[in-house]
């Protein structure tokens, strides 16, 4: 019984449990939901999220945030797409150039964090309205359409015939994620500053060194997120991404993540994000109101923060 009993302690059981029960109330209620069409959709729409909030849960576990995540994802989804269809270079190279973009926002975000030691929620705010302003600038406020074929089977796509290329690369990023975390001293130093910064760094840790990396890599998944729904969408949309970085955080610290840092797996995020995708999808099957779904979308953050703050106390 204690077995079971600390089993159910564990918030990652947790939320398989919740997001195994969701599926089924979900079919019980909609019969739309349990079908192939459907199940292969909600899973293009996981993958994005799940890619962004694999970034959020680097910079999260440092005891940071990154609200920049959804206007990045505009700003280069948008500069893949003028580089392809006003430059006319190829996709691989816009691809290429945009991760590149989004690394060095990242970048930028990690120094003004480590260095100037400005909070980051304040960093990555003004990152998010100065990247979509740039999204906007670049693109006139239009979207730019008629992207090539060879770019829309990322979004579009399926690997080996059966595997949708978001989710493919959502695995890709994951077990790469995993191997970082779990197998890497660069995991553990991201750890050790999300528990002590200052332990950390009387340990012999570069700890702007690594912070610096989190919003990096944060930077990077959030163009990637970027590539797949601009080559999802067939155009670089200005406007697309508003609210992600909700989900994404969402996505974090229903995985168990603690939001104060130096605790959390990044299974427990990919958990995270496939229930509110399949709770987002099963709310519009039901034809309930986005307004709605982000109420619920914030009543879900805070009891999630406030059951892994119960947790650590306890």
């Amino acid at each position: 019984m204690a077995k079971i009993k600390d089993l159910f302690e564990n918030q990652e059981v947790l939320i398989l449990v919740a997001f195994l029960l969701l599926c089924v109330i979900m079919t019980i209620i909609n019969d739309q939901f349990f079908t192939a069409s459907n199940l292969t959709n909600v899973a293009r729409q996981i993958s994005i999220n799940a890619i962004l909030a694999v970034g959020m849960t680097f910079v999260i576990l440092t005891g940071g945030i990154d609200l920049s995540v959804g206007s990045v994802m505009a700003f280069t989804g948008t500069i893949m797409a003028g580089m392809m269809l006003l430059v006319g270079i190829p996709p691989v190279y816009a691809v290429l150039i945009g991760i590149a973009l989004g690394t060095v926002i990242g970048y930028i975000n990690g120094m003004l964090v480590a260095y100037a030691k400005i909070p980051a929620i304040i960093v990555t705010l003004a990152m998010m309205e100065a990247s979509r302003g740039l999204a906007l600038l670049y693109t006139g406020g239009y979207p730019l359409s008629g992207l090539p074929q060879s770019f829309t089977f990322i979004g579009r796509g399926y690997a080996f015939g059966i595997i949708p290329m978001p989710v493919l690369i959502m695995i890709i990023v994951y077990i790469l994620a995993y191997i970082i975390l779990n197998h890497l001293p660069i995991g553990r130093y991201i750890y050790a500053i999300g528990g002590n910064e200052e332990a950390a760094r009387l340990s012999g840790v570069k700890v702007k060194r690594y912070k610096i990396l989190a919003y990096l890599i944060s930077g990077v998944t959030a163009a990637i997120a970027g590539m797949i729904l601009t080559s999802r969408l067939a155009s670089g949309q200005p406007m697309a991404g508003v609210g992600f970085e909700l989900d994404a955080i969402a996505a974090v610290v229903l995985g168990g993540t603690a939001i104060a840092g130096g605790r959390g797996h990044i299974f427990g995020t990919l958990l995270g994000a496939m229930l509110i995708g399949v709770l987002s999808n099963g709310l519009n099957l039901m034809g309930v109101s986005p307004y709605v779904q982000l109420v619920l979308k914030g009543v879900i953050i805070i009891g999630a923060i406030y059951y892994s703050s119960w947790r650590q106390k306890d």
